[in-house]
């Protein structure tokens, strides 16, 4: 693949190519190439995604599936990361894939991308601080006899959520650094996890058993249909990497450095990821305990099992504060959306979200976000699947939001003005491959996890998804006529426009 760089001694002028692109910089540009990649590797977190679902893949195809699972998704969501990377190096905006869509297929193309997008990083608020409040549960259960009912939980959750607005209120430039944190926490927390769970138990799995044993716990008969949901551990970990196209607008040499953050952040975690989930699974003592565990989190009950209470409290605090700071880098990343999205008119009060403050910080935009993130988390209060129905909404509103772009830049051809971030000859065929694997993926997620189907196991993924187009389409006609993007004055077009006398 080829990247074609600018040179290095003449950098792009990132607010001249912002207003190219029809926006009038109003964001702190604070954040270098390295806390771009941060921000997109902490939304990923391999210590959030991994853990909150291992227990989901203990029962779906077990640990065969969790582990080639694993290596599969992530090659076929590296293919959907180059394909988008290329998009982002092109329209290095905060709006993202709907500023994508929109200029590349027009108003309606943009306005249902941005709000299955809105709806998605909303979504991953949610479950990312609700998946941190349980493993705080979890980890006050070891301590003081803390029972993780509902209504703590919920406390717990609002917590999280209030520190994560405070944090953001402060700027990007403490995002960036906290991001920048976060990546050496992440691969010390994988480091340090691995080790303990190798050194200390005097028990471990085969290799067979780690790379072999399948386990269906599901009701469904199918090992082809158990395995195909098994898969969506990893589909749902692997999100959130548009992060570093939402803080693309605070970001120095925002085209090649959001595009290679995407990149970036999805090989390191692919990695990492795979190094965990092994390290996990050969360190189960238990495999019907740490189903069934007490705590409520399986991962907790293997370091009980491995290295006991203190060596378990140890290292749920590695993965609590990990989670955090991936909580922390969503909120960044959706708040940012909320502010493009006002930008263009197409939220209601849009005036009033898209007010940036004295820092440079879309602090409307941030207590949005997180009051939206609890709203979808309340009916946790009540019913044992909302969460489930969270991570739905999560992941059945990114993802396909992640192929819209890539589609019409496919349709688009050679109408399309390529960024220094490019695929070249490969463009196609990477396209093709990333358009083909979201709507397999899509599907997955609308499909019924657990037989027979009654209300507590329903999969609400198909219903958030229709919803969300439902009332989309509402407002469309209601909002239509302020919804509109800046039109882009491509290179070729500036260039005959300076030589008109």
């Amino acid at each position: 693949m080829s990247h074609t760089i600018r040179s290095a001694a003449v950098p792009p002028d990132d607010n001249a190519i912002l207003r190219r692109l029809g926006y009038e910089p109003q964001l702190a540009r604070r954040m270098g190439s390295f806390g771009n990649f941060a921000i997109s590797f902490s939304v990923i977190s391999v210590l959030s995604g991994c853990m909150t679902l291992y227990g989901f893949g203990l029962t779906t195809g077990g640990p065969a599936v969790m582990l080639w699972g694993w290596v599969g998704v992530g090659l076929m969501v590296m293919f959907v990361g180059w394909a988008l990377a290329e998009v982002t190096s092109a329209y290095p905006t905060s709006g993202a894939l709907y500023y994508m869509a929109h200029q590349l297929g027009g108003p309606r193309w943009g306005w249902y991308t941005g709000w299955l997008n809105l709806l998605g990083l909303l979504g991953a608020i949610a479950g990312i601080d609700y998946g941190a409040a349980q493993f705080t549960g979890a980890l006050l259960n070891l301590q003081f006899g803390f029972a993780p009912k509902p209504g703590s939980l919920m406390v717990i959750y609002i917590v999280i959520l209030a520190v994560h607005a405070a944090l953001n209120l402060f700027g990007v430039r403490l995002v960036s650094l906290l991001n920048s944190v976060s990546v050496w926490w992440h691969l010390a927390g994988v480091a340090l996890i691995v080790a303990f769970l190798a050194l200390v138990p005097g028990h471990h799995q085969s290799a067979g058993f780690v790379f072999g044993h399948f386990a269906n716990t599901t009701g469904w008969s199918s090992p082809l249909y158990v395995t195909a949901i098994g898969l969506l551990l990893a589909q749902y970990t692997f999100s959130g990497y548009d992060a570093s196209a939402h803080l693309s607008e605070e970001t120095t040499h925002a085209q090649v450095s959001a595009a290679r953050g995407i990149v970036r952040s999805i090989w390191v975690s692919w990695i990492a990821g795979l190094v965990l989930l092994a390290g996990l699974t050969f360190a189960i003592q238990d495999y019907a305990g740490t189903v069934g565990s007490a705590t409520g989190v399986p991962p907790a009950q293997i370091f009980l099992d491995s290295l006991g209470t203190t060596g378990a409290k140890l290292l749920l605090v590695v993965v609590i504060v990990a989670q955090l700071f991936c909580g922390n880098a969503e909120t960044a990343a959706a708040s940012r959306m909320v502010f493009a999205f006002s930008r263009d008119g197409a939220l209601p009060g849009s005036a009033w979200w898209r007010r940036v403050s004295r820092n440079g910080t879309p602090t409307r935009a941030v207590w949005l976000s997180v009051v939206a993130a609890l709203v979808l988390a309340l009916p946790s209060l009540y019913s044992p699947v909302a969460y489930g129905a969270v991570t739905a909404i999560n992941v059945i509103g990114i993802t396909p939001a992640y192929a819209i772009p890539i589609y019409l830049r496919l349709r688009a051809g050679r109408r399309f003005t390529a960024g220094p971030w490019n695929l070249g000859r490969w463009s196609r065929p990477v396209g093709v491959v990333a358009v083909l694997w979201v709507a397999v993926v899509t599907v997955l997620f609308c499909l019924p996890q657990t037989s027979p189907v009654t209300v507590d196991s329903f999969n609400y993924a198909p219903i958030a998804l229709v919803v969300v187009l439902v009332l989309a389409t509402v407002w469309w006609w209601a909002a239509r006529r302020s919804y509109t993007t800046p039109v882009y004055a491509s290179p070729q077009m500036s260039e005959l426009e300076s030589e008109v006398v």
